[in-house]
């Protein structure tokens, strides 16, 4: 095989001896950008656009997707190929070309280029190549071959071409499965274990820590080479879509879990979150992106997402850190690592940090750590969360040890004060209850004293009324005495003339003192006497009947009563008592026979009517003074109304006129029990009594008693 060189400029040879593998670095290469893809394979050996570049690799970026290199490698081992790989990158085509020169029958010369495409079933029929970008480049020992090689990806990337003995790639390959196969094990393991965490203990965090490492460990394939396998007939599928959307799947995930398990929502500020909100719509942009087909604009905002997610969740776990939330202390030193594990994956993509096996795999490796103290920092939570519920369960047993020693000591104090109360109470009780004794005592004294004034104004009245008939009868016995003497003697002289018919003088005698006395002046004159004498004594009789209805006044059984006729009978008793500026007028409807304790109701009425008497008689000037007494039936109950013009009262007075021993009277004109033993009275009796008074005016008591009253006893009713 003849071998044609061109270059512009010169550079090394890349020998590769056996168990040998080298990167193809800027000493080995010239590139020919192609951003526009107008270059065509054969018009790539004439090309004179070749250059070396500063950089150590190749990159590809926004601006240039498409790069040729052209390099020259010597086959120094004893394998009759040389694989070339790219691992670990984003790269949609890889394909390489050299010159070959055939001689025909006429020993004619021709060159044409020979395709040896990464697509290509032989490249990688291989099983241990899944992981990798594999050109097999056909090349005898001690042999030199130019070989141009076609690059493309839509990603920002370094191109870490390298160039290996066949025995040390199989070997390296069959490791790096192994290695590569554990890993992938290792994210299946931690997200069904955390899964099963979730079913068992519920808690969202594992549920969301789950979903995390599964498209964690989707990058993480993608980035080892296992979709190249998964998608072998599709890469532009793999590459265009499934790749930028599992990483963009991987920043949702992140950020749902950063939340969950740091509590963002309760434990960060308002704007902070809502900053921490905001990243989601950065996540966003690279997915229309991607549905809409700029992938490359689609690469670049994933990176930009990145960046900004991993200083952001920095700066919000270092907050809480240091607001005391000790769990962050594990999630801040996890992301940390893997934080920094992106921002120089980042940097060598864009040829700030050097491409070598450290900086090729530390993604893969910070993200196994990250798992590891993300998995601790959970754990930490709970028993972070446990401290908290023990420290909280003694407190509270601390607080119920404290409160259990102050109750008994409460309890102690309160049996030796209830002991000493309990003394003064029994001693305070005796004492109450001789000065109740003496109450009682003093409360039947007035009772009766108030009994005894009213049998007073009883007495008086009774007095006063019988004596005017009494002495109308003694008035007149006198006068009738002689009338009836000297019709006696007439009648005597008129029998003695009849006795001797012959003395006619006896008969002159008897018409002579019969003109004298004038009979028939003495018979109108005795008739006039004996009407006045039956005058007393139909008076005296209905004193008598008034006295007989107020003779029941301590009865305790239900009578039928005429209620009109108390009435009258109280003013029968009082009429001695009524002033002559006093009218009286009672205007009584007709009214039912009412079953009531007849006595009690007239000691009320009694009372009642004596009151509006002392009310007029206390003002110091009369003039159209009256009493007026009204009765109403009504269907079940009767009304009373008694209605003065007397000095009237205050709201002050007429709050307190029914309690015991209030009096306005002076000092020893009255007890203060009238109105208190009639508003008992009515009590009893189920009924009410209601007052109407202006000073100066006058005053109104309204009684209502109820007709349905069937109790046959009653009880300590005052009297």
């Amino acid at each position: 095989m003849q071998i044609v060189s061109a270059f512009a400029q010169k550079t090394d040879t890349l020998v590769i001896h056996d168990d040998e593998s080298r990167y193809l670095t800027n000493r080995y290469f010239l590139e020919l950008e192609d951003p526009s893809n107008k270059i065509l394979a054969r018009d790539i050996i004439n090309n004179h656009n070749f250059h070396r570049l500063k950089d150590q690799f190749p990159r590809l970026e926004y601006t240039k997707p498409i790069t040729w290199l052209k390099f020259t490698i010597k086959n120094g081992s004893s394998q009759s190929n040389i694989p070339i790989t790219i691992s670990k990158t984003v790269i949609d085509e890889f394909d390489v070309y050299f010159v070959e020169t055939t001689v025909d029958s006429n020993k004619i010369v021709s060159h044409h280029l020979r395709h040896l495409s990464s697509k290509d079933p032989g490249n990688n029929s291989n099983l241990l190549a899944q992981s990798i970008t594999l050109v097999n480049a056909p090349l005898e020992p001690d042999s030199s071959i130019t070989l141009f090689a076609r690059v493309k990806s839509v990603a920002t990337t370094v191109i870490p071409i390298q160039l290996s003995s066949a025995d040390l790639f199989i070997t390296r390959r069959g490791i790096e499965n192994l290695v590569n196969g554990a890993i992938m094990g290792m994210f299946t393991i931690m997200a069904l274990y955390n899964l099963m965490l979730f079913v068992i203990v519920g808690d969202k965090n594992y549920l969301y820590y789950s979903v995390y490492i599964v498209f964690l460990g989707a990058t993480q394939a993608l980035l080892l080479g296992f979709g190249n396998n998964l998608f072998s007939d599709n890469l532009e599928l793999l590459k265009n879509y499934i790749t930028p959307i599992m990483r963009i799947c991987f920043g949702y995930s992140l950020l749902m879990f950063a939340g969950k398990f740091l509590r963002f929502k309760v434990n960060v500020k308002r704007p902070y979150y809502r900053f921490y909100q905001f990243l989601y719509v950065l996540y966003t942009l690279p997915l229309l992106a991607t549905l809409y087909g700029y992938t490359q604009i689609a690469y670049n905002l994933i990176t930009v997402a990145i960046f900004m997610t991993s200083i952001s969740l920095i700066i919000l776990v270092a907050i809480l850190y240091a607001k005391g939330f000790n769990p962050a202390k594990f999630f801040i030193m996890g992301w940390g690592l893997f934080l920094l594990a992106i921002l120089i994956s980042i940097s060598r993509n864009y040829g700030i940090v050097p491409y070598n096996y450290f900086t090729a795999n530390i993604v893969v490796y910070s993200a196994i750590t990250e798992l590891i103290l993300f998995s601790v920092a959970l754990a930490d939570q709970i028993n972070f969360y446990r401290r908290q519920n023990t420290e909280s369960q003694l407190a509270a047993l601390a607080i119920a040890k404290e409160n259990e020693r102050l109750i008994t000591e409460q309890n102690i104090f309160l049996e030796n004060k209830v002991k000493d109360r309990t003394q003064e109470l029994i001693q305070t009780n005796q004492s109450l209850s001789v000065t109740i004794d003496n109450l009682k005592s003093a409360q039947i004294q007035l009772v009766e004293t108030e009994k005894m004034a009213s049998l007073g104004v009883l007495t008086a009245g009774v007095a006063h009324e019988i004596n005017n008939p009494i002495n109308f009868v003694s008035a007149n016995v006198n006068p009738l005495r002689l009338d009836l003497d000297e019709l006696i003697e007439l009648l005597g002289k008129f029998e003695t003339a009849a006795n001797d018919p012959d003395n006619k003088a006896l008969l002159v005698d008897a018409k002579k003192f019969k003109h004298k006395i004038n009979s028939d002046f003495l018979k109108e004159e005795i008739h006039s006497l004996l009407n006045g004498i039956e005058e007393g004594a139909n008076r005296t009789a209905e004193i008598v009947q008034s006295l007989r209805t107020f003779s029941r006044i301590d009865e305790l059984a239900l009578t039928p009563t005429n209620i009109n006729t108390a009435i009258l009978s109280t003013l029968v008793i009082l009429r001695s008592a009524i002033p002559y500026y006093i009218e009286v007028k009672p205007v009584l409807n007709n009214l039912e026979l009412l079953n009531c304790y007849s006595g009690k109701i007239n000691q009320a009425l009694l009372n009642l009517i004596n009151n509006s008497i002392q009310a007029i008689v206390a003002k110091t000037e009369h003039r159209n003074e009256s009493i007026t007494i009204y009765t109403h039936d009504f269907p079940d109950h009767i009304t009373i109304e008694i209605m003065d013009t007397g000095i009237g009262m205050t709201n002050e007075v007429k709050q307190r006129i029914f309690e015991p021993f209030y009096t306005t009277k002076n000092v020893g004109e009255g007890t203060g029990l009238g109105l208190s033993i009639v508003f008992g009275i009515i009590e009893k009796h189920n009924g009410t009594i209601q007052v109407q008074s202006s000073p100066n005016i006058g005053s109104k008591f309204m009684v209502t008693l109820p007709k349905n009253l069937t109790k046959t006893e009653i009880g300590d009713l005052v009297s």
